[in-house]
C-alpha cells in the first residue's frame, strides 16, 4: 500500500490501519461537485466530470484498503427536479464514463451492481449500465454499488407491498414477517448492512440514503467537496472508523 499511499500524511495514517479489521462495506454520499464547479467559474456539469474522476480514485482507494463492497449514491430518485440540461448532462456522463472506464474496471476486477428504479432512466444510460454489470460479473474483487434512480423510501415501500401481497397470496405468515425477512425483500439484500457511511461537502444528513441499512453505520461527515475527497481522504475517514467502539446499542 506505500506505493499507492504516498503523501507523508498518509503513510503516517498508514501506521495505524489495520487491514485485518478493514471495513466490509463503505457507502459514501458523494456531495459537492455543482458548488466546487462554481468557486472555479464553471457550470455544474463540469463538477459532475470532476467528480467522476474522484470516484475512480474512491475504487483504486477502496481496493488497496481491502474494502469488500463500496456502494455510492450516483443519483438519487429527487435529483430529476435538477434543471433539465444538468439532468441530461449526467445521464450522457453515465454513458461516457461507463464507455471508458469498462476496461479498467476489469482489470482491477471489479464487478459493478446497481440498485435503483432503472426502469426510469433513458434508455442509452440503463442499457450502459445493463452491460457494465454483465461485462464485470464474473470478477470477485471490489463490488462496486452503484444507487442510481435510487431512494431508500421507495425501496422499503417496494418492499412492504411485495410482502403484503405475499401474505395476502397465503404464501407468507404474518409471524414471519421478522427484521431479517424485510432486508431479504429490499435491493440491497445481497450486500452486508454498511460499516461506515461517508458525506463530504460538510453536509450532515442521511438524504434518503440505506435507511434501513444504517441503523448501526458509523457515520463520518468530511467538509471536503467530492471532487477533492481523494485517496488520502479515505484513508483518513477509514483510521477514524477504526478509531471508534462499535457496540451495536450494548454497553
Amino acid at each position: 500500500m506505500s506505493d499507492f499511499f504516498t503523501s507523508y500524511e498518509s503513510k503516517t495514517l498508514l501506521d495505524e490501519y489495520d487491514i485485518e479489521r478493514a471495513p466490509l462495506h463503505v457507502a459514501i454520499v458523494m456531495d459537492g461537485n455543482g458548488r466546487w464547479a462554481k468557486a472555479q467559474g464553471k457550470p455544474r456539469l463540469f463538477g459532475h466530470k470532476a467528480g467522476a474522476n474522484a470516484v475512480r480514485e474512491a475504487i483504486a482507494a477502496a481496493i488497496e484498503l481491502h474494502v469488500k463492497h463500496l456502494t455510492i449514491f450516483s443519483f438519487s430518485s429527487e435529483n430529476w427536479s435538477r434543471p433539465k440540461d444538468e439532468v441530461f448532462g449526467l445521464m450522457t456522463l453515465f454513458v461516457e464514463v461507463l464507455t471508458r472506464e469498462l476496461v479498467n474496471l476489469n482489470k482491477m476486477n471489479v464487478w459493478v451492481s446497481v440498485i435503483g428504479n432503472t426502469g426510469g432512466l433513458p434508455e442509452k444510460t440503463r442499457v450502459a449500465f445493463e452491460d457494465c454489470v454483465e461485462s464485470t460479473r464474473g470478477n470477485d474483487g471490489l463490488n462496486l454499488v452503484v444507487a442510481l434512480n435510487y431512494g431508500s423510501r421507495a425501496d422499503i415501500t417496494d418492499a412492504v407491498a411485495d410482502i403484503a401481497e405475499s401474505v395476502a397470496e397465503g404464501t407468507l405468515e404474518v409471524e414471519d414477517i421478522t427484521q431479517e425477512y424485510i432486508s431479504s425483500a429490499l435491493s440491497t439484500k445481497t450486500i452486508p448492512d454498511p460499516d461506515l457511511l461517508i458525506r463530504t461537502s460538510g453536509e450532515r444528513r442521511i438524504s434518503n440514503f440505506l435507511l434501513w441499512e444504517i441503523a448501526y453505520t458509523e457515520l463520518y461527515f468530511t467538509d471536503e467537496l467530492w471532487p477533492d475527497f481523494n485517496r488520502d481522504s479515505l484513508l483518513r475517514a477509514l483510521v477514524d472508523y477504526q478509531n471508534r467502539s462499535r457496540r451495536f446499542g450494548g454497553v
